[in-house]
């Protein structure tokens, strides 16, 4: 005798599968098919071909959630969607924001707070190095001003060594550091030495006018904390005034 399949119970036979089929649910596609353990892998990470996982697909979205996340795991939505939209605040004018840094910061999923943390860092750091390269280049500046007005390098050597040797010994070193690190503080200076070789002492007056001073005063307005250490540019042009006034062949 043939095996059935269902068990004989004496009941009418029931229909066919074919009678029925018209009626039967289609089965899911291929692409909705649980990965082992019961999970569902999205149609993107199959190939459409050959239904064979796509690991380059699947490394990629990895990574692309590993950068939004960043290495703790922790989600990050202050990452701008594009380099634009990170909010700089730069203090020291010697910085500007660059375009190229804020499209690698961004390449890097730094966030908004990680990328001023970058210009600040950057500001704190390079700023004083940046600062000491621009004062040595305006000291250059005004050595070569001063070798072209004394006749040349070698001239001026040789006057920078009698205005030190002269400045040290009869101004306080205060006024003399001041004279000292400017183009008019170093011509004032050289007047001044000229005028005590030729006529030794002070206070020498010229009159031609009711704002007149004399060298003594001068030499006391040069001690003021607004000449030596603010540069007071007001200041400073009524001390140089003065001086050209005193002794006009030197101007």
């Amino acid at each position: 005798m043939t095996e059935m399949f269902i068990p004989d119970t004496g009941m009418e036979t029931a229909a066919p599968a074919a009678a029925v089929s018209d009626s039967t649910p289609a089965p899911a596609p291929a692409s909705a098919e649980p990965a082992e353990g019961g999970f569902a892998i999205p149609p993107k990470f199959r190939d459409p071909t050959t239904g064979q996982l796509r690991a380059e697909a699947l490394i990629q979205s990895y990574q692309e959630l590993e950068r939004k996340l960043g290495a703790t795991g922790t989600p990050r939505p202050d990452v701008p969607d594009d380099p634009d939209g990170y909010e700089i605040a730069i203090a020291d004018p010697q910085f500007e924001i660059d375009k190229e840094v804020n499209a690698r910061l961004h390449q890097a999923g730094f966030s908004r707070q990680q990328a001023q943390l970058v210009y600040d860092l950057a500001t704190e750091r390079l700023g004083p190095i940046v600062s000491r390269m621009a004062t040595a280049f305006e000291t250059q500046r005004q050595v070569d001003r001063l070798a072209e007005r004394f006749g040349g390098q070698e001239k001026w050597s040789e006057m920078s060594q009698q205005l030190s040797s002269w400045g040290k010994a009869n101004l306080t070193q205060d006024v003399f550091h001041a004279l000292a690190s400017s183009y008019d503080g170093v011509l004032a200076l050289h007047r001044m030495m000229a005028e005590a070789r030729s006529e030794p002492g002070l206070g020498r007056v010229e009159h031609r006018g009711d704002d007149m001073q004399t060298e003594q005063q001068l030499r006391e307005m040069m001690k003021d904390p607004r000449y030596w250490r603010d540069h007071d540019p007001a200041y400073v042009a009524k001390v140089t005034r003065g001086y050209e006034r005193l002794y006009p062949s030197e101007g």
